[in-house]
């Protein structure tokens, strides 16, 4: 072979050098050169093209006629199509100046034998001549296409110009070049072709219409097999292997443009060059599979809901698999829309990070008392989700259950507008309706923010609290940004890992080791979920882009799913929490003073174990309601003879002792057992005292129905009781609970109340200065 390459050398030598030329011939040709230049593509006309990171093609888009060009060099084809494409069409390509004469001369006389053409005689070369530069199929045409192959020899080397074949030579219709081929009629990168592909793909541009495989199947396997019977005869491929590539069919691939995340292709496009892909952080293989899965999933749910999901990888922030709608064609689910970009209320996902701040502030720990009741926050009234309040609740508790009043609570005392600085510090974007400020409502829903910016900010969480902007391309730089401290962090991430609440779930790699959160927006407009494990975070919206309520489709319900799911495509064994950092550590803490046990643990009515930060073990939120917080345990002096209080100041010529009490949040009374409501009740205060100041219990107490009593329909035809709710004392609204389930609330009037189950049932009257009555009953009838 080495002796054949240098006689082409010489060969190419003698017929371009002068030497070789007879002087005159070969100044003419260097002023025709001159006089018509080669017309050479500048490059800008290719189509635009967004890939993977492994340089999959996620997207196309057409150039400015229409036509799907992708470039591609020698090196990135497979090797398999450059033997066949040179075995057939230009064995010679590598020795020969741009013309072969013997090709030509053979070509000339099978022309005067049977008078038309049997072999075109054209070289590699030259079929790049005709392509760059077209010209009559005329001798006079084929005398200047063979002017254009020596320019192009002259000015290009052979890698250039095979380069150009590869990216141009014309494969039918708006197709051209080698790789948008390969991706139209057989659904792969022509980087990995078997040999009967590349068979197939060598022989289409002699005939692009008559030999398209989706539509002539048969002429094409006939072409294809004559490439391969030629390659066996020149000893390129062996007999073995054009055997098993003729068993091979032709596949009658319909021309689909490769269409992977093609809402985050349609965005990045503008930065490409033609010529150049633009390349991404995508994993290919990943997101045809998130694809698939929320296209299923989508499925499943009411018509005209769409979803949209993120995969990040935490270490670079690189946007691993992008869905921004099911299915970009279809127009029912606004699959043009993209979700994942789109403004929309986030529920409860900010729940996370004010209870990050409050650890960092000291204001509570993991395992701190708060307290899910009915409050009054100057008019703003917010509920559970579930209609239910829980009560007294741990921190950690009231985050996983997404618990409403407690995290307005929080927010209260921390202060809104802090909030809503520290969240812009740590890179969350908020949009405020109406052109509002922070207030109490952004906790549950009020803001508005972009599923990307959410999950940016969860990736804090496996950072060491700082969250960061997410990359699509490996250029971008990495920008992050301190949300939290990273004790903080930990902590909430700790908080969060808990069991899927679901059948199914479990199976999902590293499932146990997820820390997540859900929301729902007011009105069942949007239901999110996000996922943090130390190597992803993985953030999912689903909901109709329009804004039309979704009645019953909720985060845990609805997202929840959808992202443990995606969890499940990841790779096993890399989300395991990590250790706590040193300003972290555990600690048994007690209730109600929410701190470690004094010596003894006399106050101690339960014990929990929690997560401090900096070693700080904040005591229960004190009272909203109390005007005068008189510390806890509080200590007080009670009459040794009728037991009622006397407070400091108060002549009372009595016998008196000292009391220490560990009192529990007032609204909390109601879910306490009558032993721990003994224990930390505050004694009344001695009607001869009043005169000092000290402050009266308002008593509220529960009418016409009797502790421990027994209701019934009315009449025989009534199948379930009816009770009126009515109650005296108490301030302000009345909130009336029904086995914790807020049922009603009365401003001085009456409610009633039909019971859906029978049994015994405890209903509850509760003032939102914790003041409480409580009685217990047995509903009876048909059910």
């Amino acid at each position: 072979m080495k002796h054949v390459r240098a006689a082409g050398k010489r060969w190419r030598r003698r017929l371009l050098g002068a030497a070789a030329l007879p002087a005159a011939l070969f100044a003419a040709f260097l002023l025709l050169d001159r006089l018509f230049p080669l017309p050479l593509p500048t490059g800008k006309d290719f189509a635009v093209v967004v890939t993977a990171r492994d340089g999959t093609p996620l997207r196309g888009f057409a150039d400015a006629d229409g036509v799907w060009r992708y470039p591609v060099t020698p090196a990135q084809v497979s090797p398999r199509y450059l033997q066949a494409l040179l075995g057939y069409e230009d064995r010679w390509f590598w020795e020969h100046p741009g013309i072969n004469p013997f090709s030509l001369a053979r070509a000339a006389a099978q022309w005067l034998r049977y008078g038309h053409a049997v072999s075109g005689g054209s070289t590699l070369t030259m079929q790049v001549a005709r392509i760059v530069a077209p010209t009559p199929h005329t001798v006079r045409g084929k005398l200047v296409q063979m002017f254009r192959a020596l320019q192009l020899e002259r000015h290009l080397n052979k890698r250039q110009i095979l380069t150009l074949y590869l990216d141009r030579a014309p494969f039918g219709g708006t197709l051209q070049g080698v790789q948008a081929a390969s991706y139209a009629y057989l659904g792969k990168s022509a980087a990995h072709l078997s040999y009967a592909e590349a068979a197939l793909l060598a022989v289409l541009p002699q005939a692009p219409s008559a030999l398209r495989p989706n539509r002539h199947p048969q002429a094409a396997r006939a072409a294809r097999d004559k490439v391969l019977d030629r390659l066996r005869g020149y000893g390129v491929w062996s007999a073995a292997e054009v055997r098993r590539a003729k068993a091979e069919t032709v596949a009658a691939w319909p021309l689909e443009r490769p269409m992977l995340a093609p809402l985050l292709a349609r965005r990045l496009k503008d930065q490409a060059q033609p010529g150049h892909a633009l390349r991404t952080t995508v994993d290919a293989g990943l997101q045809a599979q998130l694809d698939a899965l929320v296209r299923d999933y989508v499925l499943r749910l009411p018509p005209r809901t769409s979803a949209a999901a993120l995969i990040v990888d935490n270490r670079t922030l690189a946007v691993r698999a992008y869905v921004g709608s099911p299915e970009l064609t279809d127009a029912k689910r606004y699959g043009y829309v993209d979700m994942v970009r789109a403004v929309r209320s986030p529920g409860s996902t900010l729940k996370p990070f004010l209870y990050g701040f409050a650890i960092e502030d000291g204001l509570i720990h993991s395992a701190s008392l708060l307290l899910d009741a009915p409050q009054n926050f100057d008019g703003y009234r917010p509920g559970d989700f579930s209609g239910r309040f829980a009560g007294p609740v741990t921190a950690t508790a009231a985050l996983q259950r997404s618990l409403n009043v407690p995290a307005v609570d929080l927010l209260d005392r921390l202060g809104p507008l802090d909030f809503a600085a520290r969240l812009r510090r740590g890179g969350l974007r908020l949009d405020y309706p109406g052109g509002a400020g922070p207030n109490l409502s952004m906790i549950l829903g009020g803001v508005g923010l972009s599923l990307e910016n959410l999950v940016g900010s969860y990736t804090a969480l496996a950072r060491g609290g700082r969250a960061g902007r997410l990359r699509y391309t490996p250029d971008a730089p990495l920008r992050d940004y301190p949300m939290l401290q990273p004790g903080a962090a930990w902590i909430v991430r700790r908080m969060l890992t808990m069991p899927p609440p679901f059948a199914g779930a479990a199976e999902s790699p590293d499932a146990a080791t997820v820390a997540w959160k859900t929301g729902t927006s007011y009105g069942f407009r949007d239901a999110w979920a996000v996922g943090v494990t130390s190597a992803y975070t993985i953030g999912v919206w689903v909901g109709r882009p329009d804004g039309t309520p979704s009645p019953g489709q909720y985060g845990a319900l609805t997202a929840a799913p959808l992202m443990f799911d995606a969890f499940a495509l990841l790779p096993r064994g890399r989300g395991g929490l990590p250790p706590p950092p040193t300003d972290v550590a555990r600690e048994a803490i007690c209730w109600p003073l929410g701190q470690p046990p004094a010596p003894g643990a006399p106050y101690c009515r339960e014990r929990h174990e929690a997560w401090i930060f900096r070693g700080m073990t904040p005591a229960t939120l004190p009272d909203r309601s109390d005007d005068k917080w008189l510390g806890n345990p509080v200590t007080v002096r009670v009459d040794a003879h009728t037991g009622l209080r006397l407070p400091a100041g108060c002549r009372v010529g009595a016998k008196s002792r000292r009391e220490t009490i560990a009192l529990w949040p007032k609204a909390a009374q109601p879910w306490l057992t009558p032993a721990l409501r003994r224990q930390s009740h505050l004694p009344a205060l001695d009607p001869a005292c009043r005169r000092d100041g000290a402050p009266m219990l308002t008593s509220l107490h529960i009418l016409g129905l009797p502790a421990n009593g027994t209701v019934s329909p009315a009449g025989k035809g009534g199948a379930q009781p009816t009770v009126t709710f009515s109650a005296e004392g108490g301030s302000g609204p009345i909130h009336w609970l029904v086995d914790g389930r807020q049922v009603a609330v009365t401003r001085g009037g009456t409610a009633h109340y039909t019971f859906a189950k029978a049994g015994r049932h405890r209903i509850t009257a509760m003032d939102e200065s914790g003041d409480f009555d409580s009685v217990q009953i047995t509903a009876t009838g048909k059910y």
